[in-house]
């Protein structure tokens, strides 16, 4: 059987583009448009979905669960703007945006807790993504339009880092060996333990 392909780079990269594409939105750079839309919902949605799916017959549980998952909250998120503008359900209120976000926070702590074994990139991205949802869900609960300007800075740097790391994922593949420093962590030393027999 030959070498299989990674899938990581794929959802890291969708991840990140669309992270940075929302988060230039929210910054105030551009008003949300049509670009966010498509993008959230191809490429941070479907396939980083599909990246998670391809995570599962490798038996990574970590990356099964954070693609999968994420790729999911892109696609709702759409569907959150799309549902009420074809009248099928009444738009969410600030407060339900701030639950929904601050679901999302909560859960992304809790994988935070799964990337302390992993780069320090990774580590990162998830710490700036709790951070970013944490910010949102009290913009949306406060109606603080500043707070949204300042998530979206601090979004931008969490969707730069999830791009670079899936760039130095793929260039890794590409050349054999690390070209783009990610942090990795020190090696787990060798526990050798002795078992006596009793005669």
């Amino acid at each position: 059987m030959g070498t299989v392909a990674n899938p990581a780079p794929l959802g890291l990269a969708g991840f990140g583009m669309t992270t940075i594409l929302l988060n230039v939105c929210n910054a105030g750079f551009l008003p949300l448009n049509s670009s966010v839309l498509a993008m959230g919902l191809a490429f941070g949605g479907f396939a980083q979905f599909c990246a998670g799916m391809l995570e599962y017959p490798k038996g990574n549980t970590f990356g099964f669960t954070a693609f999968a998952s994420y790729g999911a909250f892109w696609i709702a998120l759409v569907m959150l703007i799309f549902l009420p503008k074809f009248g099928l359900i009444a738009p969410a209120s600030p407060a339900g945006m701030a639950v929904f976000l601050g679901l999302w926070g909560v859960f992304t702590a809790f994988m935070f807790v799964g990337t302390l074994k992993a780069n320090r990139v990774l580590q990162f991205i998830f710490g700036s993504l709790i951070v970013l949802f944490a910010l949102l869900a009290v913009a949306e609960a406060t109606g603080n339009t500043a707070i949204t300007r300042f998530a979206g800075f601090e979004g931008l740097f969490c969707g730069a880092a999830a791009l670079y790391l899936a760039m130095a994922e793929v260039l890794e593949a590409q050349f054999g060996h690390a070209v783009l420093p990610v942090g990795a962590p020190a090696p787990t030393p060798m526990v050798t333990t002795s078992m006596r027999v009793a005669a």
